[in-house]
């Protein structure tokens, strides 16, 4: 039997809360107005409110509890480490048995090329660890003008100040005077909102080779690196055009340029592979993690380095000045050694790849006929749909309209969590969830779509 724990009741919780806790990427006086939701028990792919709702999370957290809530060996895990050893460095020339074990099973896991890897606390210290990386690597090859780092317009790596400069989302630029310097943005290939009357096919090489245009504009001898996701997330799950990824590939052989492929959201199975690198054909320098690396269970993230570049350090010799209190936290890298072992037992990879992530984009193709859906799109246990006002031409409603943020909420008062990206509407939900559950997934889509539509049409807005 699950233990349910007893909390105060709800009105008690949210004054507490507006008095005392800030909440990341939010509106504090409208939330302090209408009290934040009170999430107080998960299992499997549910999780429960302090009024007892039930809800579908169709998110897997912040699309992190890749095997679902409440999974016990996970808690041992933990539990063990804790009365073992709780905490030591990786300072001063040492390291611990979690640590190191994860560090192999990580580099089996990823590319071949692809053998060491450095631990974080999460997805944006590890793309802050990747900026310190690239430029301490050109420096060690005695090109230390190699110094920029192109990303795109919408990416998301993060919100430290290096890890949101080096994505490319203006409402976090407009904070805290970024990006800092050396940071350059180029189009992403957005066909659906960018696309215009281009093919996808064209629009993905001619996206691209935006990439070939910023370096020559830079100094191809000044670029360092490029940032980019597989996939976009945060920025709307935008999965790029066939044709985009050989392109960049291409692109940067020519010119010498490191590959940072993110893999915070796409690593760990999102995909139907390990990485995301993996399904696109991508051949990454670094590779960001976090997130499904532990299933959200305990904060830890990393970066993957290619032998190129470990070679470089350990070869030329002299400190990396850099690191972190908590870099491979045992605790942690216990956790997230036991979570790739209940993905592997369960064959997670297979099952997302060959059974439920094909039923889920079938399923999911059937919202494209609704009246307020422009396009619908996906890939693995990834999905979004397109909210707009007129299909043929792919004109949104106007931006004080609203339309995303009033589908998130009545999503969630229909028992299903969708996070709206602008007018965009996205899911990624745990690997573990099962048809019966994509079925419910779907209808509460439907049942959210169609009652976003009588919203507008009683609002007088169509």
């Amino acid at each position: 039997m699950t233990h349910v724990a007893q909390h105060p009741d709800t009105e008690t919780l949210q004054a507490l809360d507006n008095a005392h806790y800030l909440h990341p990427f939010s509106d504090h006086k409208t939330l302090r107005e209408t009290g934040a939701r009170m999430i107080v028990r998960a299992q499997g792919v549910y999780i429960w409110d302090s009024n007892g709702n039930r809800i579908l999370d169709g998110m897997a957290g912040l699309w992190c509890t890749n095997i679902g809530y409440g999974e016990k060996r996970l808690a041992d895990a933990a539990h063990r480490q804790m009365l073992e050893l709780p905490y030591y460095n990786s300072f001063f020339q040492c390291a611990h048995p979690p640590v190191v074990e994860l560090a192999k099973e990580i580099a089996d896991l990823a590319p071949d090329h692809m053998n060491q890897v450095f631990f974080t606390g999460s997805g944006s210290e590890s793309n802050d660890t990747v900026l310190r990386m690239v430029r301490h690597y050109w420096t060690l090859k005695g090109q230390p003008e190699k110094f920029n780092i192109i990303g795109r317009h919408n990416g998301y790596h993060g919100s430290t100040v290096a890890g949101a400069s080096l994505g490319g989302m203006k409402g976090m630029h407009k904070q805290g005077g970024l990006p800092i310097p050396g940071i350059h943005h180029i189009p992403q290939p957005y066909w659906f909102g960018e696309g215009g009357d281009l093919t996808p096919e064209e629009f993905g090489i001619k996206t691209a080779q935006e990439l070939e245009k910023a370096i020559l504009e830079i100094g191809e001898d000044k670029v360092a690196a490029f940032i980019a996701e597989p996939f976009q997330g945060a920025g709307g799950v935008i999965i790029p055009p066939s044709t985009y990824w050989p392109e960049i590939n291409r692109i940067l052989a020519k010119y010498d340029i490191l590959m940072i492929t993110d893999e915070v959201i796409s690593g760990f199975g999102r995909t139907g592979e390990w990485f995301g690198c993996q399904h696109f054909g991508i051949t990454p320098d670094f590779m960001p993690i976090a997130k499904g690396m532990t299933s959200g269970y305990i904060p830890m993230g990393g970066v993957i380095v290619s032998d190129r570049v470990a070679n470089a350090f350990q070869e030329k010799g002299g400190d990396f000045n850099h690191g972190f209190t908590y870099s491979g936290h045992p605790v942690a890298a216990a956790v997230a050694l036991e979570n790739l072992r209940v993905m592997k037992e369960k064959n997670l990879i297979r099952y997302v790849k060959e059974d439920i992530g094909p039923y889920l984009q079938q399923q999911w193709q059937t919202l494209a006929d609704h009246p307020l859906v422009g396009e619908a799109r996906g890939l693995g246990l990834v999905a979004a749909i397109e909210l707009v006002k007129d299909k043929a031409s792919r004109s949104r409603f106007a931006e004080s309209v609203g339309i995303g943020g009033i589908c998130r909420d009545l999503s969630v008062e229909n028992g299903l969590v969708m996070r709206a990206c602008g007018d965009t509407m996205i899911i990624s939900p745990p690997l573990v969830i099962t048809r019966a559950e994509v079925d419910e997934l779907i209808h509460k889509a439907k049942l959210s779509l169609d009652l976003t539509l009588q919203h507008l049409q009683e609002n007088g807005v169509i």
